[in-house]
């Protein structure tokens, strides 16, 4: 979501929180028209505390001048003094009904976001509601671009380590919910690395969560990184831990054989046995790829566990996914694999990249030497 700027009403507070007052009486709220002799902050309490009156009329652009008079208020008030109010209009706004009022909710909320100051810790409570408002309009990526602007729009505010796993869990929900399955997994990756060795056991449940969602995931397939996460590690031994091990880096056979011994503990899961055997066919494929430059669709067919009349059709469904590069020759039966992604990065892999990388130097090197030579011999 762009940048906003305070909206400034060329009235007095007071005179502001007069008309408010009358409007929202107008609309049978239980307000008085007076202002109060408390000053304008017990104005606001009394406004905020039926603001939400203005949703029965449904009109958007009248809802969000008004709402938008509210914040331009809000920010006038010193910080300290302002906290309850700035919670208590956040939450009045998660409750807009209905998509259109919604977005208006969202845009409001928004603008007082990026009214306050930088180093106000408030700032956090209101993208926290922010974000639950995105959910239900379904917009989060209008206010989320990815972790580290995250980090970097909440760190002069400071927010607390279990402010920020509070936050991380609900954009991990609210990214699932939306489709965002490759941002929810790196949120979660973040969220879980806000852990210290010291409380690793305290992270189990998001621990589990992050697995589960990175299992069920079709589009997730390097697996590896969660197994050096200090909560997954702290993990190791149980079931769930097992699964994800055969996942990242076992094959087929090795995943129907615990499936067959564990059935009940998957199902329990809420994983799906069929989705499970069509991701660990893939990733078999993958492990095969990364040893074997040709595969024969007798291979395929044997070590995939599948009819010879679905070999094609798989293959197909492999270079869709680009995670291998590949030719397939039906003539002659096989499959020309040209590069394929590791499911596991250790040292071997970072080996391998080394070696790929002084091939290339040297070859710069010579083709460079050649050129020179050639330069030479022209002068």
């Amino acid at each position: 979501m762009t940048t906003v700027q305070s909206v400034f009403i060329d009235i007095a507070p007071e005179d502001q929180a007069v008309e408010l007052r009358q409007y929202f009486k107008s609309l049978g709220a239980e307000i008085s028209e007076e202002k109060s002799p408390k000053g304008i902050e017990d104005d606001l309490h009394k406004i905020i505390g039926v603001c939400d009156a203005c949703f029965k009329e449904g009109n958007e652009l009248e809802v969000e001048g008004v709402l938008n008079a509210i914040v331009s208020m809000l920010v006038l008030v010193p910080v300290e003094r302002a906290e309850n109010l700035i919670l208590a209009f956040s939450e009045k706004l998660t409750k807009a009904p209905g998509p259109k009022l919604g977005c208006v909710a969202l845009r409001v909320l928004w603008l007082l976001f990026q009214s306050l100051e930088p180093r106000c810790l408030m700032r956090y409570h209101v993208y926290y509601h922010v974000v639950q408002i995105a959910r239900q309009v379904d917009q989060v990526r209008a206010v989320f671009k990815d972790v580290d602007h995250l980090k970097l729009q909440l760190a002069p505010c400071s927010p607390s380590n279990e402010q920020m796993q509070k936050l991380l869990r609900l954009l991990h929900d609210v990214l699932l919910s939306c489709k965002q399955s490759e941002l929810a997994a790196k949120v979660m990756q973040e969220l879980l690395g806000t852990y210290t060795h010291e409380n690793a056991s305290d992270a189990r449940e998001d621990a589990q969560r992050c697995i589960m969602a990175a299992l069920s995931d079709p589009h997730t397939f390097l697996l590896d990184p969660l197994l050096k996460l200090k909560p997954v590690r702290f993990m190791e031994g149980e079931l769930i831990h097992d699964l994800l091990t055969v996942f990242v880096s076992e094959k087929l056979p090795d995943y129907i054989k615990f499936y067959q011994e564990h059935k009940e503990f998957v199902n329990s899961l809420g994983l799906n046995h069929e989705q499970n055997l069509k991701k660990m066919r893939l990733l078999t494929f993958m492990q095969l790829a990364e040893a074997n430059s040709e595969m024969s669709f007798d291979t395929i067919q044997d070590e995939l566990q599948i009819e010879e009349s679905q070999v094609e059709a798989f293959i197909i469904d492999v270079l869709k996914t680009k995670l291998v590069r590949a030719r397939m020759d039906q003539s002659a039966r096989k499959v020309h694999i040209s590069s394929t992604m590791h499911r596991t990065f250790g040292k071997p892999q970072w080996m391998q990249l080394r070696d790929v990388l002084h091939n290339w130097k040297n070859n710069v090197s010579t083709v460079y030497a050649g050129m020179k030579a050639i330069g030479l011999q022209a002068q």
